[in-house]
């Protein structure tokens, strides 16, 4: 029977152990949050801090006009936003149309130019027409967007930007047979 009662006192042992070992825990959970907060180290309670693009310079703004011309093409080329205001360092999306007046179908491609010409080195374009040549099929008209940011290294006189671009004709191009804008 000595047997018998060892092993019942072994079974209590066991089970008191678990408790406290459920209970420890337990009792981790607000230790835990409590040294997370004294650390500031992942603070559960306060919900995260919006993050801020540190590089946009919000102490300055600037006007970004936006001009389009075409060079012997019969197309219709215009900004659909004539200026904005923009912060140095802030990312900027305009749109341009263009329509295709006549009844062939042409291929251009577009020439970016700024104004004052230093503008060029600080204005990063991350989408852009300009960057492939446009296929237009008779009477057809695109939007096409421009992406780009003004780097705020951008000398503190210059507070006006022109964007312009104009569109040149590539003679023998043609329109690929993958599409209007195959190649």
């Amino acid at each position: 029977m000595s047997a018998a009662r060892e092993n019942q006192a072994m079974l209590r042992r066991l089970v008191v152990m678990a408790l406290v070992m459920f209970g420890f825990g337990f009792a981790l959970v607000p230790f835990y949050q409590k040294i997370c907060e004294v650390t500031g180290i992942n603070d559960l309670g306060k919900p995260d801090e919006l993050s801020l693009n540190t590089q946009v310079d919000v102490s300055r703004t600037l006007v970004i006009e936006f001009d389009a011309n075409v060079r012997d093409l019969p197309w219709e080329f215009r900004p659909l936003t004539r200026s904005i205001k923009a912060h140095p360092g802030e990312m900027v999306q305009v749109v341009y149309e263009v329509r295709n007046n006549s009844s062939a179908p042409i291929v251009g491609q577009a020439v970016p130019s700024y104004g004052p010409g230093l503008a060029a080195q600080y204005m990063k374009k991350l989408e852009c027409f300009c960057f492939t040549r446009q296929a237009l099929a008779p009477g057809e008209t695109k939007k096409m967007p421009v992406q780009f940011v003004v780097e705020a290294g951008l000398p503190s006189d210059v507070s006006t930007i022109t964007l312009s671009y104009t569109f040149f004709e590539l003679k023998g191009a043609g329109v690929a047979a993958g599409g209007p804008n195959a190649g």
